[in-house]
């Protein structure tokens, strides 16, 4: 990248403070950086970190000052910078070039859209549909019958298992296994017998799905990943879950069997629900929660079992003064004791009568 601030301004609709014609040739965070990078400061309370970063210039807010620094004041510095790394990784990151590699396997029937990239050690079979414009890393597997959107990026060693569907400008990380079987299984007498799940999985449109997650197949009809998800790394989506569009579910999560979640859904890293309930759209699950009952839209739960926020925290609260109040009621008992013991040698004997 090689862009004027007066240019990156008018690309993030900001306000340059300082030195327009200032040359930027890459970004950089605001606690490292060189001459010529561009960092970003989301609020004052970073000013000492942009005092003293390297970078020739900031993205501030627009009721930031930064002395001696070149800055930009935008409505959203975060959101600035985004647009900004996106330049910067579309010149760097450019995915490989339209052709198949020798040493990958493609069914004679399999329909390979236009500007393709397909890596080295790929194996695609029978029947498979991968859209125009599509990358597929080195020793990826795509099952018969899937089918791959276009402008999809798909990184080394995932597998798409057997009709798998799979929409537009999807992003699939390493490591990443898309309808694998659910975990079903019955009993017959006393032996573990497998349920057949002969489901698929859809993912929708601009999903991100993080490296070594694993969603699994539907039992008999579909799992369901919405438009716009964004899936963390170590995730495990199981069978028959439906996940709203727009929701981000962040590292190590486990999202159990026939569970829902609505549009919008946060859950926080380390959280778990149990199966066959409903998660209400725009509702957040804290980190390291367990939901076992539905939750209604547009909550803050947390703990375990999860509850309303505030109300976990109260309880966190005082459990975390256990020992105060186990020492305290110690003294009250040992108090109500002595009490106890003076009252009852107080007490005069009760005479015999006399016959």
């Amino acid at each position: 990248m090689r862009k004027t601030l007066a240019e990156i301004a008018t690309l993030v609709h900001g306000e340059v403070v300082g030195n327009k014609d200032l040359v930027i040739t890459g970004v950089c965070g605001v606690f490292d950086g060189n001459v010529g990078e561009l960092t970003y400061i989301e609020s004052k309370k970073y000013l000492p970190e942009a005092r003293a970063t390297k970078a020739s210039a900031i993205l501030t807010a627009r009721d930031v000052s930064v002395p001696g620094k070149s800055i930009i004041r935008t409505d959203n510095p975060a959101l600035a910078f985004v647009k900004i790394v996106e330049i910067v990784a579309a010149e760097t990151r450019k995915p490989a070039p339209p052709g198949f590699h020798p040493t990958a396997i493609i069914a004679e029937d399999a329909r390979i859209g236009k500007n393709t990239s397909i890596g080295p050690h790929v194996v695609i079979e029978s029947q498979v549909v991968v859209g125009e414009e599509t990358s597929i890393g080195a020793g990826c597997f795509i099952g018969r019958g899937t089918r791959l959107g276009r402008a999809c990026l798909v990184y080394p060693h995932v597998t798409l298992r057997e009709g798998i569907s799979v929409g537009d400008r999807v992003i699939i990380h390493p490591g990443a296994v898309i309808g694998a079987d659910g975990f079903g299984f019955v009993n017959e007498h006393g032996k573990h017998r497998k349920v057949p799940q002969i489901g698929t999985v859809v993912i929708g449109n601009d999903v991100e799905i993080g490296a070594n997650t694993t969603i699994d197949r539907a039992r008999l009809d579909k799992t369901v990943v919405g438009r716009g998800t964004k899936i963390d790394n170590l995730v495990h989506v199981g069978h028959n879950c439906i996940i709203g569009e727009d929701c981000i579910i962040i590292g190590l999560v486990g999202v159990s069997g026939s569970t829902t979640l609505g549009n919008r859904v946060i859950l926080g890293g380390q959280a778990g629900t149990v199966g066959h309930l409903t998660i209400g759209e725009g509702t957040t699950v804290a980190a390291r929660s367990v939901v076992t009952k539905d939750i209604p839209p547009n909550m803050v739960v947390s703990g375990f079992p999860a509850k309303p926020h505030a109300e976990a925290k109260k309880i966190n609260a005082y459990i975390q003064r256990l020992p105060q109040m186990a020492e305290r009621l110690d003294n009250l008992t040992k108090r109500v004791d002595v009490l106890n013991a003076r009252k009852k040698s107080a007490v005069p004997a009760k005479r015999k009568k006399k016959k």
